[in-house]
């Protein structure tokens, strides 16, 4: 029987013929440049089966591949399988990106299609750059004619945030903003990334799973604000969103439609835009194509101010990860204890389901920020397994479970792995297990000078892997929002480049980890606080506050392997979660706690 996916990149193939296409390239975002998109813009899915976050498709004649992460080899493998679609390893030594893998192939002047709407501006100039003489050809939608019954674009209701929870009006971030373009002799920014509109409005959505976006454009001149929000065939708009779009109207904030972006763009010379600021990373082609000729405005180029502006909280937004981070905390020890208590009896989707269950009770609540990774044994040797409903392992008596996991509240966003050793451990296991919670703590205990990156200090979660000859292919670290996406920039803690110094009030995750396919996976993650930690003759140094609040399971620790000062701060740490939280849970799981958090 032929593999679905295998015929659609035939149909796909059969598309290219029609059209004089040598390659089309697909992208797993959507027209904001999305992490996650919604399932509208699944478009790498649909065509290949694969449903890893992050991977783009190329086809030619002769080829079809997936490019992807260390992340999501063994699951691209697995998913692949049958479809005719070859992986592409990225950040691996000998990776080819797809415009160095085109410009091999040493084609003619070809004819490149790409959806406009989902392929980014910076992405397009890259390829451009690599392929002599490639023709870009933007096609909007470029599936729709394949892809029969296509969800259509979101529309979901929408709520305002008030200045308790953020700790600014809208009308003071506005005010930063038409300051900055002052300052850039620019007339307007239009603001693509779903995110930094979220922040910038103090609104929020249900859109995208996980992460509280409203699929929308924001166009802010220094006089006005117009936000390209409302869906075509959405006739009734619940009276949340009708509030919330009043209140917006009343500061100032133009509702238009979703689509009318278009005209806006192709009019705006002759309504007073001169000079525009764009994010190329961020802007897909369809709307840049708009932007263009002699009618559109001068272009500026570069990054969007909001995103950093975003990722340094205000001391509003640090409280409200605080108290998010504490009720998650008292969450997952009462999760942690309940899977001590039924190792053996429950599996992987069913003890996801408790800990979403749980989370719910947590006034405030308003969903997971991510689907939580439920994995047990072999399954934790994928980094974002996806947890089966049906078919999953059971958690046994013995070897390592690991849970990934984090929770959306209306005051913060969290992100938490635990490893937990559901009963006896073999020696790999055990030191696997030591040189991983090594690294955190190696990271947790930095000390830097102000201006240092992120990929400056990553190799202090690395350095105990390396040294015995063990490594991961993730980041180490990345940036996390209030009440937005798990995932934020520009700050990151990796091996990758990127000059972003770590910033006071940024917050980031701390996860080192270490995979053995067939046999299992460790990671440890917590999430940290850039702050202050003193000025001298040398200069002002910065370090890392841990607002997670979770115990570190020291049983199956190498107690060999860590040193004094590790012990110390993995002591300390423990005892204050155990004197946070206790107060709080029931006398049982107070108790079992103590247990747990007892010095080693």
């Amino acid at each position: 029987m032929e593999n679905v996916f295998y015929g659609r990149v035939q149909a796909l193939r059969a598309l290219m013929r029609e059209n004089g296409w040598d390659a089309v390239i697909l992208t797993g975002s959507d027209p904001h440049a999305s992490e996650y998109p919604a399932p509208r813009w699944k478009q790498v899915e649909w065509l290949t089966g694969f449903t890893g976050e992050a991977g783009d498709v190329v086809v030619t004649a002769g080829h079809a591949g997936l490019w992807t992460d260390t992340r999501y080899f063994i699951q691209a493998v697995r998913q692949l399988e049958g479809t005719g679609v070859e992986l592409h390893k990225m950040r691996v030594p000998e990776q080819i990106p797809i415009p160095q893998w085109l410009a091999s192939l040493q084609m003619e002047a070809p004819v490149v299609a790409v959806d406009g709407l989902c392929q980014t501006v910076a992405a397009v100039q890259a390829l451009q750059e690599a392929v002599p003489g490639v023709k870009v050809v933007p096609v909007p939608d470029i599936l729709s004619s394949l892809w029969e019954e296509r969800p259509p674009i979101p529309c979901t209701p929408i709520i305002t945030l008030g200045e308790d929870l953020c700790g600014e009006s809208r009308e003071e971030r506005l005010r930063w903003l038409r300051k900055w373009l002052l300052r850039q002799e620019a007339d307007a920014i239009l603001l693509t990334s779903l995110d930094e509109i979220a922040w910038l409005l103090n609104v929020r959505g249900q859109d995208i799973d996980y992460n509280p976006f409203v699929i929308s454009y924001l166009l802010v001149t220094l006089e006005d604000a117009f936000w390209f929000v409302r869906k075509e065939g959405f006739e009734e708009t619940d009276p949340e969103t009708e509030a919330s779009f009043s209140e917006l109207q009343a500061d100032g904030i133009t509702i238009c439609d979703y689509s009318a972006i278009s005209f806006t763009l192709g009019s705006l010379r002759e309504n007073g835009v001169e000079r525009l600021c764009t994010d190329p990373s961020g802007l897909n082609v369809s709307l840049r194509q708009l932007l263009e000729g002699e009618e559109g405005p001068i272009i500026l180029d570069g990054n969007s101010p909001v995103a950093l502006r975003k990722a340094v909280k205000n001391s509003v937004e640090i409280e409200g990860m605080r108290e998010a981070h504490l009720e998650d905390g008292l969450v997952m020890e009462q999760f942690l204890y309940w899977l001590e208590t039924h190792a053996g009896q429950v599996n992987e989707w069913e003890a996801a389901c408790m800990l979403g269950r749980l989370r719910s009770g947590v006034s405030g609540y308003r969903g997971d920020s991510f689907e939580t990774i439920s994995a047990y044994g072999p399954s934790a040797a994928l980094p974002h397994y996806v947890t089966p409903r049906s078919g999953s392992a059971l958690l046994e008596a013995r070897g390592l479970y690991l849970v990934d996991s984090g929770g959306q509240y209306l005051f913060g966003t969290t992100d938490i792995t635990r490893t937990v050793p559901l009963g006896p451990c073999t020696p790999l296991e055990r030191k696997d297990y030591t040189l991983v919670l090594k690294g955190h703590i190696g990271l947790a205990m930095a000390v830097f000078p102000r201006g240092t990156a992120g990929c400056q200090i990553d190799a202090l979660a690395r350095e105990p892997l390396w040294r015995h000859k063990r490594n991961f292919g993730h980041g180490t670290g990345h940036g996390v929002g209030f009440f937005l996406g798990v995932h934020e920039g520009p700050q990151d803690i990796r091996q990758n480049f990127n000059s972003q110094p770590l910033e006071p009030g940024m917050i980031c995750s701390n996860e080192p980890g270490l995979y053995r396919e067939g046999m299992h996976g460790v990671r440890h993650e917590n999430v940290v606080l850039v702050r202050p930690v003193g000025d001298n003759e040398f200069g002002s140094f910065l370090g890392f506050e841990t607002l997670t609040l979770c115990h570190l399971d020291t049983s199956c620790l190498e107690l060999g392997l860590l040193t004094a000062e590790e012990r110390e701060w993995l002591n300390t740490y423990n005892e204050r979660v155990y004197r946070t939280l206790s107060p709080r849970l029931e006398p049982h799981v107070a108790g079992w706690l103590r247990k747990k958090t007892r010095p080693v």
